[in-house]
């Protein structure tokens, strides 16, 4: 252990063993403590409270080494009296802040991979590394010529990151601003990020950061070889800095996100019911229910990639808190964004309480390909209609479906592999009992399996037509 920092009777109970009788006289650089001097003693007892109790820090078991600081370089372990590089599997900057906080190095700035030479390392995987825990205990012996170099604070500080500002996360290559590849600054470098099981939630917090509306859909694409960022939704969806949800990684697919760039929802329980603001000249504003109709809630559901509106009511979602838009909506119901529609000029530059635009839109679900509505091959709507699979599915959770659909309850479900233009997406399994969340939790993850169902609503309708012939 390291040097002693508490030495203190009557901490760790009371005696129990028998006293030993001699005094120690040590000189502080012995190795083992029956190696020290010792003298007589006529003690053979000790008064209550007097037996020695003993608390040694930590050992200074964990450095940086080769970089231009103590709180620069690659991370070292002591373990078992053998000083090794620490291999980086999926390190990020929590964990990494751990060891700047035992260093006395301050926050952590970064956490990437480095080449070396070595090969014999200590493993540590990040979600054992918590504050207060000892480093060592987490330590395993394997081999690796990949080491994590860590920068704290210590070495700049200075010098701010904040990779939570808009200007170090992008979407590239999309239409506009708000669609395309997601790339994140980190370190000075651009790279896309790795598609990584990402759902609309956690692609909602990107939507936000970039100051876009309500997120539409997440899709894998896969390319060569690359450099990415590892970002892990759970991570993201906590609340916490990017930055400190970024680790390097090598991989095939990057992630694809498009956001509505004008509409979004706030306040709601889902991605497709709030408070409506629309956004023009760079400002968000709400809008005044008397200047938007059933007409216009159909067309902004349609660019959420929601089903049609099924609640449109004021006072829903919260009182007006941006300004409010200037002028009366006019949609033939058939258009694909809402500022594509008709507007005219209106005198209003205030909304009564209650009376800002609050919508719900419905989830978008079906089953197509069988012989009627309550058959066939599930489908969610995200921006276009996608297959979809779920893992582990049972007639509990496909009954949630059915009784969406109206069409009574589930009788079959059977997964089946098939050739589809469109790649089926997986849904994450312990959404699916929550229905009005199911949207959010279709992952960007491809899958090659489909579900297909059978309600009893399809056996009616089968009776039905019997019944007519």
């Amino acid at each position: 252990c390291g040097p002693p920092s508490v030495l203190q009777g009557a901490l760790y109970g009371e005696v129990e063993a028998p006293v030993w009788s001699k005094e120690f006289q040590c000189g502080g650089h012995e190795s083992a403590l029956l190696d020290c001097r010792s003298s007589g003693s006529a003690r053979n007892s000790c008064s209550p409270g007097k037996a020695v109790g003993l608390t040694c820090s930590e050992p200074d078991r964990v450095r940086l080494v080769g970089g231009t600081s103590c709180c620069e370089g690659i991370l070292e372990l002591k373990h078992l009296r053998d000083w090794r590089p620490v291999f980086i599997n999926h390190w990020n900057l929590k964990a990494a802040a751990v060891v700047c906080e035992h260093l006395d190095c301050g926050s952590a700035v970064s956490a990437q991979s480095e080449d070396s030479t070595q090969k014999s390392v200590w493993l540590i995987r990040p979600d054992c590394v918590k504050p207060g825990s000892a480093l060592w205990e987490c330590a395993k012996s394997g081999y690796s010529s990949n080491v994590l170099k860590v920068t704290c604070s210590g070495l700049q500080a200075e010098e701010k990151h904040n990779a939570t500002e808009p200007n170090n996360v992008r979407l590239v290559g999309g239409a506009n601003h708000c669609a395309g590849t997601v790339e994140v600054k980190n370190l000075g470098e651009w790279r896309p990020v790795e598609e990584s099981d990402w759902t609309l939630k956690a692609a909602a917090v990107v939507c936000e950061h970039l100051d876009c509306g309500s997120a539409v859909s997440v899709e894998q694409r896969q390319k060569s070889l690359t450099l990415v960022w590892q970002l892990k939704p759970d991570c993201v969806q906590s609340g916490s800095a990017l930055r400190e949800c970024v680790s390097s990684s090598l991989s095939f697919f990057v992630l694809d996100l498009t956001c509505s760039d004008s509409v979004r929802l706030l306040n709601g329980s889902s991605l497709c019911s709030g408070r409506l603001e629309v956004k023009s000249n760079q400002r968000w504003s709400s809008v005044c229910e008397a200047d938007f109709d059933q007409q216009d809630a159909e067309v902004v559901c349609r660019e959420l990639g929601c089903g049609p509106p099924s609640v449109l009511q004021g006072a829903l979602y919260g009182e007006v808190e941006a300004p409010v838009w200037s002028k009366e909506f006019q949609c033939g119901g058939h258009e694909s964004a809402l500022l594509d529609c008709r507007s005219s000029g209106s005198a209003r530059n205030s909304c009564s309480p209650g009376k800002a635009v609050g919508l719900t839109c419905s989830e978008s679900v079906r089953l197509v390909g069988g012989v009627s509505r309550c058959a066939g091959i599930l489908e969610v709507k995200l921006g276009d209609w996608k297959p979809v699979f779920v893992p582990n599915w049972t007639l509990k959770e496909a009954a949630v479906i059915c009784e969406h659909l109206d069409c009574g309850s589930a009788v079959s479900l059977r997964m089946i592999t098939k050739s589809l233009a469109r790649l089926p997406t997986k849904i994450k399994p312990e959404c699916v009992r929550s229905f009005s969340a199911l949207r959010e939790c279709v992952t960007s993850v491809y899958s090659l399996n489909i579900l297909d169902f059978t309600c009893s609503g399809q056996q009616e309708a089968e009776l039905e037509q019997t019944e007519t012939h």
